[in-house]
């Protein structure tokens, strides 16, 4: 599926008038011609517009503009996004000389950024240390109504429920007492890959457009395979439309994706394999 058809970036012309027009915002700001994020990075590249499959990639070094990008495009759209980013105060400037050509822009359409990852992360790390302060609660419940030196009757209704965990408790082993009563608890089986990978399975639905930042990050080489088979079915058979910045050779070699490479001048579309990254990875695993 393809909601976005293509996007076009601010021209180098666009980019000149602004500043000739000398706009008050650059000088309160201290803001002048050579520093003027997000403006700046595209001209250089001789890159100006971009056409979509329903996988695209963006691949390119630290500081080519994959991020970047990602924002702009999430921004003009007004996607839906979690983690703050690098918006300066000319980041709606910029916009406003951006355009684009789409189909309707299904809602739950939004940008995943490695920063979203990382804060979930943190999420189930703080729910595991309330796992863990609660398991040992259960701990040293179990251990107080097993025993046999503290005595308990019933004396009203009221406490029935009482009654009937101090009999399960003297029934039951710790383990099969303490893991019904705990919450969240498969969050402590997952390794933080695991974890981010989980993220990208609950949170790309179907019928969208997604933008990922980086998604490989914190992934092992078979869980980025895994990650790319699960975004190539995405966009296949769920209606998916998926823009992604990677690095990753298993993502850049998804079938069908259209790949720009942003370290080329003019930043261009490539075949994954004649990408530099690409080319070095192969050189390793040629070395005897």
């Amino acid at each position: 599926m393809i909601y976005l058809r293509s996007f076009d970036l601010a021209s180098e012309l666009s980019e000149t008038e602004f500043f000739c027009s000398f706009p008050p915002k650059l000088e309160m700001l201290c803001y002048d011609r050579e520093n003027a994020y997000p403006f700046k990075i595209f001209p250089p590249k001789y890159f100006s517009r971009a056409e979509f499959e329903p996988i695209t990639l963006f691949y390119g070094g630290n500081g080519s503009g994959k991020s970047t990008l990602l924002n702009v495009i999430a921004g003009k759209l007004g996607l839906s996004r979690s983690a703050d980013f690098n918006e300066t105060p000319l980041f709606g400037d910029y916009l406003s000389l951006c355009s684009y050509d789409a189909a309707e822009i299904p809602e739950g359409s939004r940008i995943i950024t490695s920063d979203d990852v990382f804060d979930y992360l943190l999420d189930l790390r703080a729910v595991n240390r309330g796992v863990e302060a609660r398991r040992q609660e259960l701990f040293a419940e179990y251990e107080r109504y097993r025993d046999k030196n503290v005595h308990f009757q019933m004396r009203t209704m009221a406490e029935y429920d009482e009654l009937k965990v101090r009999n399960e408790a003297r029934k039951k082993t710790k383990s099969a007492f303490v893991s019904p009563r705990l919450t969240a608890r498969e969050a402590r089986t997952r390794s933080n890959g695991e974890s981010a990978f989980y993220y990208f399975t609950e949170h790309i639905k179907k019928n969208a457009l997604y933008l990922l930042d980086e998604p490989e990050n914190s992934l092992s080489p078979i869980m980025q395979r895994e990650l790319a088979a699960f975004l190539v079915d995405s966009a296949r058979f769920f209606g998916c439309q998926l823009i992604i910045s990677t690095h990753s050779p298993f993502l850049l070699a998804m079938n069908g994706a259209k790949v720009y490479d942003l370290d080329a001048t003019p930043a261009c579309e490539k075949d994954w394999q004649e990408l530099e990254g690409v080319k070095m990875y192969k050189e390793l695993f040629n070395k005897k």
